[in-house]
Order: C-alpha cells, then structure tokens, then sequence
C-alpha cells in the first residue's frame, strides 16, 4: 500500500473536522492515562453506550492505579458484572499492581514499556500513548482498519498481521504533533460516518475528497476480512436451586473461562429431568418442586453455550454450595451474564 499522499493529507482533513464533531464522552473530559488505559479496555467489544455508566462508575469506586491495584477480587469483578470478558478486569488488577511495583503508579511515557503491561497490546499501548502523551504511536482497532481499507481502495484481508502492521507503520509515518487527537479522530470517523454494518456516509466524511473506495464506489463492500471460524457448541445444564428464599451459587476454578466468578451449578450436557434430579440425589439435595425449565444461549469469543435452566425449590440447603438471598446476590456477586439471565427470570424474586 504506497498512497503517501493520501495518508499524509489525512491529518489536515480529520482534525479540524473532530474538533468540531466529536462526541462527548467521559473519558474525553482529560488525558489521564489511567483514564484513557480504562476507557480502552472497556470498548473492547463493547459498545460506547453501555460503557459510559460502567466507566464512570468504576472511577468512583476505585479512582487511582493505586487503588485499582488494591481491590479485593469480588468486589472488582462486581464492578464489572456485566460487561464481559472478564480477563480484561483481572488484567487490568495485574497491570495496577506492577505500574505501583515498578514506576510508583504512574505510567512510563514508553510505548515499549506500556505494551509489555499485561492485557496491554498494539492498539491499546498506542492509545494510551497518543492520547495520554501526543507520542505518534497509533492505536489501529478494526474502525481504523475499515477506514483506512476504504480510504487507499485496498482489497486484503485487514484481519492479518500484515496489513494491521503495515497500517501502524503507514499512520505512524504521518502523524502531526498533535498525536492524541489525531488517534481520537482516526477512532471517531471509524466509529460514526465510516462505521460498521451500515452504508459509509461518504457526503459528510471529511476525507471524501481523499478516499479512494469513495472515488471508485467501493466503500460500500470493504473491508475485506478472513472467513469467521465456527464456534464450538456445548450443552450445559444448570441448577437454579432455592430454599427458604436464598440460592445456590459456587465459584469457578481461579483458571480458564470465567476463572474465579460465581455461577449457578451446572454440568455438561441437557439432561433430563430424571437426569436432572438424580444430579441433585448425588449431591446430597432432596428436591421439595420443580418450578420451571427454560432454554438460553450464551455466545463466547470461540464456544456457544446451549444452556438448560431448571429451577428447583429444594428441602435443606447444603451440597458444599454457598447460598445467597437475591439481595446479597445483587449486591455482592458478580454473576457472568450467562447465568446472571436465568437469575433474571426469576418470577419469584
């Protein structure tokens, strides 16, 4: 991709026009780089609304590195509860606790020292860097991947190594001193007039006059990207078991998916409803009434799970598991979206 040109007009183009149509969120208010690392972790696949309530309560709870790295487990993944991919929160503790070890809570102005914090990658090291520090390190997402896909007319896979390095290293050789906002407004035309699943809205982009997939009426169909892997299905069944009004909940081994949460027992496989008590007889749990079974599903990054929910009000509580009043649950669980749904179903409640 030779568009030298094309890339080296793009700073005079974007800034003046992010100036005048950023949005206003709450992590643009300063260039606080525990701040700016937050609000990045955050976005990663999840939408900007739903990040907004998320990010300022966290500040509120927790509103230094020092602070953050401190944090008792429980209490950080319920900040999170609901947000998803939980390796993100527990990263973000791990990093916490070596920016205090190692630089005294700050952050180093080093691209290479902040990329080798855990959880930390290109993208992330290169926002953080450009925002926090106007150093040209550009932060390439798959918004500035599409943009730049459709600005040079460029048909490879963005998915790659390749061409997601070759984009780094093209932005990089054009940034203007005013490296945080030119990240940011890169950022901002990818996620508005140049944003996935929908038509590009090239009559309002600032870059039209530039943009190559513009000129020969191929935005619409770019990017390209690699054929999506199909996710591997398992069948899971799970107990929401009551007595005297509290739950049943256990924790999850501290590795692998969803290490450490709270969840509602459940085994491999849709059992039965035979199955399905003679499950609880082996856990010691005499069944008093079956109150109910739904289906749900829960999709992860490579895994869906098809999930059997059956609620039993059983005689004694026990089974080795901790039991829980709703109140508590809400208040002090975090419970993964995948069983904080069959929670929600809860009539009873």
């Amino acid at each position: 991709m030779d568009h030298t040109a094309l890339f080296a007009a793009l700073p005079g183009a974007l800034l003046p026009w992010y100036e005048g149509n950023r949005r206003e969120l709450p992590w643009r208010t300063d260039r606080e780089p525990y701040h700016v690392w937050l609000s990045e972790i955050m976005l990663q696949q999840t939408r900007v609304e739903a990040v907004k309530g998320y990010y300022s309560r966290f500040l509120d709870a927790l509103p230094s590195v020092a602070d953050l790295a401190v944090c008792d487990d429980d209490r950080l993944h319920k900040l999170w509860e609901g947000l998803g991919y939980y390796s993100r929160v527990r990263n973000l503790k791990k990093a916490a606790r070596l920016l205090m070890e190692q630089y005294g809570g700050a952050f180093p102005r080093d691209y290479r020292a902040i990329r080798n914090l855990p959880g930390i990658g290109d993208y992330t090291a290169g926002a953080i860097c450009s925002i926090a520090f106007d150093l040209p390190t550009p932060a390439v997402d798959g918004n500035v991947l599409r943009l730049i896909a459709r600005l040079a007319d460029d048909h490879r896979s963005v998915d790659t190594p390749e061409v997601k390095q070759e984009v780094r290293d093209t932005l990089a050789s054009v940034y203007p001193a005013r490296a945080g906002d030119f990240t940011q407004a890169l950022m901002e035309l990818g996620a508005t007039l140049c944003g996935p699943n929908r038509p590009p809205e090239c009559a309002a982009c600032p870059a039209r006059t530039l943009c190559l997939g513009y000129r020969n009426k191929t935005a619409p169909s770019l990017p390209v990207r690699s054929p999506k892997r199909e996710k591997r299905h398992e069948d899971r069944t799970v107990f929401i078991l009551s007595c005297s009004g509290s739950y049943a909940l256990e924790k999850r081994p501290p590795r692998g998916l969803l290490a450490g949460l709270w969840q509602f027992p459940n085994v491999s496989g849709s059992l039965s409803t035979a199955e399905a008590l003679q499950v609880l007889s082996k856990m010691g749990l005499q069944p008093r009434e079956l109150r109910m079974e739904l289906t749900r599903k829960h999709i992860f990054t490579h895994i869906q799970w098809d999930m059997k929910g059956i609620y039993i009000e059983v005689a004694e509580p026990g089974g080795g598991f901790t039991w829980l009043t709703a109140e508590q649950i809400r208040a002090q669980t975090a419970l993964p979206t995948a069983f904080r749904q069959f929670f929600e179903e809860v009539p009873y409640v």
